[in-house]
């Protein structure tokens, strides 16, 4: 799965996560309501419960709930629950020849990448859940 598709996969969850907040929510419910795989969506809830993003309950009404209020929950800190490299990574391994211009084109398109994820972790760090939220009218009774 790409970062992206990731990225959006996470946010889905928990955008009903906080809509139906305190009620804990099963991947299946998840999935049914987004459409995403039940599979996929517990994965990545996985790791937003080591992220303390989510905590997991176990038992016949168990599931996922949300630990922090929307407001609090930004795109970076979803991304960086679930994403174990930068949204623009480049692979410089020994795969190819190594030459001057190898070399010279490395060090350039790294600087460019690394500025580049210094833009989107800026934009992302300023984008909350609660901002989601608002964006497609959803509401949540998260008090904290």
């Amino acid at each position: 799965m790409s970062a992206s598709t990731k990225l959006y996969t996470a946010v889905r969850s928990l955008v009903h996560l906080a809509e139906t907040h305190p009620a804990p929510q099963s991947s299946a419910q998840i999935s049914e309501v987004t459409g995403i795989h039940s599979s996929k969506i517990r994965k990545l809830l996985s790791f937003m419960v080591k992220g303390n993003l989510v905590s997991s309950e176990k038992g016949n009404n168990g599931g996922f709930i949300l630990n922090k209020a929307p407001k609090q929950i930004t795109l970076q800190e979803i991304y960086c629950d679930i994403e174990d490299r930068k949204a623009f990574h480049l692979d410089v391994s020994q795969k190819y020849k190594k030459s001057k211009e190898t070399e010279d084109f490395n060090k350039y398109f790294l600087g460019l990448f690394s500025d580049i994820q210094i833009q989107i972790e800026s934009k992302m760090s300023k984008i909350t859940l609660a901002d989601i939220l608002k964006n497609f009218n959803k509401t949540t009774s998260f008090k904290k």
